[in-house]
C-alpha cells in the first residue's frame, strides 16, 4: 500500500473496489476501446476475474486507475502468440498484466507510473522476474518511457491493436529517474481563469501578440486596423469604431469629452459600481446632468427613465452601463433605444462587459465603449469607441480624447500598439461561443450548494456574482481558491465591501477545466461552511 500526493495505491480487497473495477473495465474496454460488446449492466467482469490480483489507484473512495496481474498459464498472450516463451529471456518467470486503465481526468503519466511502481513491488514479492502486457498502441511512447520492451508482432484487432511488451525490475529502475524528470516537466499545477480581466486567450491570440512589433505608420498596420474596424462594425452594427491605446476608463473619458461639447443636459443611470463611475466621469468633465440612481443590484425601469426624460426637456443625451460588471445586471438595450428615440435623446453606452458576451446591436446607439479584453477575448490595452455618425476633430477637447481626430487619421493619430492590434484581430477571427448553458450549470451548482447567487432574467451569462454568508470572508475565500489555482474576481474594493466574489465567463473557457474549477469552489464553500458550524 502506498500513498502518493493524496492518491492511494493498493491491492483491491473489498467488494466496493471490485464493483468500481468492473465499471472502469466496461468504460475502457467497451465504450472507449471497442473490444467487447455493450450490455445493460454497465459492468464488464473479466474472464480471469477469479485469478486476477487487482492493483488500484484510489483518490478518496474513487478508483481512478487499475491494473490486473495473474501468474497462471496459459496467459491470454499464449493464445495470441505462438510459442510465447521464445520471445522471452531464458529462465524468465513471467506474470501477465492486463486491463490497465486510468480514468480520463487522471491520465498523463503520474497515475500510470504509480500503478507500475506498485506492480514491480508485487512481482518481486511473488518471485516474478518480468510482467508481460499487451499495451495499446495509443500509449506506446508512455510505455517506452517506463521501461517496457516490445517483442513480437501486434495482436488484437484492426480497431483495437496491441503491442506485446514486458517490464523487468532493472528496466523499470533505469527508466524511473528519466520518467520522474519528464513528469516534473509535464506536470503543471491546476490553473483556471474566471477573471473578467485579464481573460484567458487562445493560442492564436498569444502567437499574434508575440509577433515582432511594426511601425504604426506602416501600410501593414493600417490594414490590420481596417480589418478590426470592419469585424467590430459587423459584430455590433456600428458604422464607425475608433481604437485607442488605453482602457475602458479612457474610452469613457473620450465619450465624456465629446458630450462636453454638446448642447443641453444629460441623464446618467446608475445601479452599480460602473454606473457610479459614469457619474464620476460626468462630474470631472463638469457635465450638466440629472440621475436615475437606484441601489446596487436593483433594476432601473424604463418607466423611471421615461419620467425623467419627460420631466426635463433639456436632456439631450442619456449615458448608461449596458452590463453592470459589479453585479452582472444587464439594462434592456431595446427599450432604452426606444425611449431615447421617443424624446430625441442621444443614447451612450458603456458596453465594456457586454460586447463579445451578449448579442449587442448598436445601430441606434450614438456612442458606445468597449475594450480589447473581456468578451472580445484578447489582451487588455485597447480602448474602443463606437459611433454611428461621422465626426470631425474638435478643438474643445484634448487631442488624445478627440474621437474626430481618431476618425480622420484612420484610428492611428498617434503611436499605436501593433501587438495589441494583431492580437485583437486574431481574437475577432475566432470569436468565443456564448456561455448561456455553462452559466446556467454553474448557477445551478452554486445554488444547490447553498450559495446566494445574484440572478434573474436580466443578468449576463458572462458574470456570476455570489453573496457569501457573513461567516465566510470573501478575501479568505478568494485567497484559498487562488492557492488552489482557481482565479475569481474578489479583490476589488466594492466586492470586498459586500463580501461578494464573481465568476466571469469571458475569454477562453475550457469546459473540463471550468467544471473542475467549479467543483473546487463548491468544495471549499462546503468545507468553510462546515468549519464555521462546528465552531459555533
Amino acid at each position: 500500500m502506498k500513498h502518493t500526493t493524496s492518491i492511494l495505491y493498493k491491492i483491491a480487497d473489498d467488494v466496493e473496489e471490485l464493483e468500481q473495477i468492473h465499471s472502469l473495465n466496461y468504460q475502457t474496454f467497451v465504450k472507449e476501446i471497442p473490444q467487447h460488446h455493450a450490455n445493460k449492466t454497465g459492468k464488464l467482469i473479466d474472464r480471469f476475474n477469479d485469478e486476477n490480483t487487482y492493483i488500484v489507484a484510489k483518490r478518496n473512495e474513487e478508483v481512478i486507475g487499475m491494473i490486473a496481474v495473474r501468474g497462471h498459464r496459459p496467459f491470454s498472450l499464449d493464445q495470441k502468440l505462438e510459442n510465447l516463451d521464445s520471445y522471452l529471456p531464458e529462465n524468465a518467470v513471467p506474470c501477465e498484466v492486463r486491463l490497465l486503465s486510468v480514468k480520463e481526468a487522471f491520465r498523463g503519466g503520474r497515475v500510470f507510473y504509480g500503478l507500475c511502481e506498485q506492480l514491480v513491488s508485487y512481482c518481486l514479492e511473488k518471485g516474478y522476474t518480468m510482467a508481460l502486457i499487451s499495451g495499446t498502441t495509443r500509449q506506446a511512447k508512455l510505455y517506452k518511457h517506463l521501461g517496457f520492451l516490445h517483442f513480437g508482432p501486434l495482436v488484437g484487432t484492426k480497431e483495437a491493436p496491441y503491442q506485446p511488451m514486458y517490464l523487468t525490475k532493472k528496466n523499470f529502475e533505469l527508466a524511473s529517474r528519466v520518467f520522474q524528470r519528464l513528469l516534473k516537466r509535464k506536470e503543471k499545477p491546476f490553473y483556471h481563469n474566471f477573471l473578467p480581466g485579464p481573460v484567458e486567450v487562445t493560442k492564436k491570440v498569444r502567437e499574434a501578440w508575440q509577433k515582432p512589433a511594426i511601425s504604426h505608420r506602416s501600410t501593414t498596420l493600417l490594414n490590420v486596423v481596417r480589418d478590426i474596424q470592419s469585424k467590430l462594425g459587423k459584430l455590433v452594427n456600428a458604422n464607425h469604431v475608433e481604437l485607442a491605446v488605453g482602457t475602458g476608463t479612457l474610452a469613457n473619458d473620450m465619450v465624456a469629452a465629446h458630450l462636453s461639447s454638446l448642447p443641453g443636459r444629460g441623464l446618467i443611470l446608475a445601479n452599480g459600481e460602473f454606473g457610479e463611475r459614469l457619474k464620476d466621469h460626468g462630474r470631472r468633465w463638469n457635465l450638466s446632468f440629472a440621475m436615475v440612481h437606484n441601489p446596487w443590484n436593483t433594476s432601473i425601469s424604463i418607466e423611471e427613465v421615461d419620467r425623467a426624460l419627460k420631466d426635463d426637456p433639456d436632456i439631450r443625451w442619456l449615458w448608461a452601463v449596458h452590463c453592470e460588471t459589479s453585479t452582472g445586471y444587464v439594462s434592456p438595450l431595446k427599450q432604452l433605444t426606444e425611449v431615447c428615440q421617443k424624446y430625441q435623446v442621444h443614447l451612450c453606452l458603456d458596453a465594456c462587459s457586454s460586447i463579445g458576451v451578449l448579442p449587442v446591436d448598436l445601430s441606434d446607439v450614438y456612442l458606445a465603449t468597449a475594450v480589447s479584453g473581456k468578451g472580445l477575448a484578447s489582451y487588455p490595452g485597447l480602448a474602443l469607441v463606437f459611433h454611428q455618425e461621422s465626426m470631425m476633430p474638435n478643438a474643445q477637447v484634448p487631442n488624445y480624447l478627440d474621437i474626430g481626430t481618431y476618425q480622420v487619421y484612420d484610428s492611428v493619430p498617434y503611436t499605436h500598439s501593433s501587438n495589441g492590434l494583431m492580437a485583437l484581430q486574431a481574437a475577432l477571427s475566432n470569436p468565443q461561443p456564448t456561455r448561456e448553458s455553462l452559466a446556467e450549470e454553474i448557477c445551478h451548482t452554486f445554488m444547490e450548494a447553498g450559495m446566494d447567487v445574484l440572478r434573474g432574467n436580466n443578468y449576463s451569462p458572462g458574470i456570476i456574482t455570489v453573496q457569501l454568508p457573513e461567516e465566510i470572508d470573501s478575501r479568505v475565500f478568494g485567497d484559498r481558491l487562488k492557492s488552489a489555482g482557481v482565479y475569481t474576481s474578489y479583490e476589488s474594493a466594492y466586492l470586498l465591501k459586500r463580501n461578494w466574489f464573481q465568476v466571469a465567463l469571458m475569454g477562453e473557457q475550457n469546459q473540463p477545466s471550468a467544471n473542475k474549477a467549479i467543483q473546487l469552489i463548491t468544495k471549499l464553500f462546503n468545507q468553510l461552511h462546515k468549519e464555521k458550524e462546528m465552531n459555533t
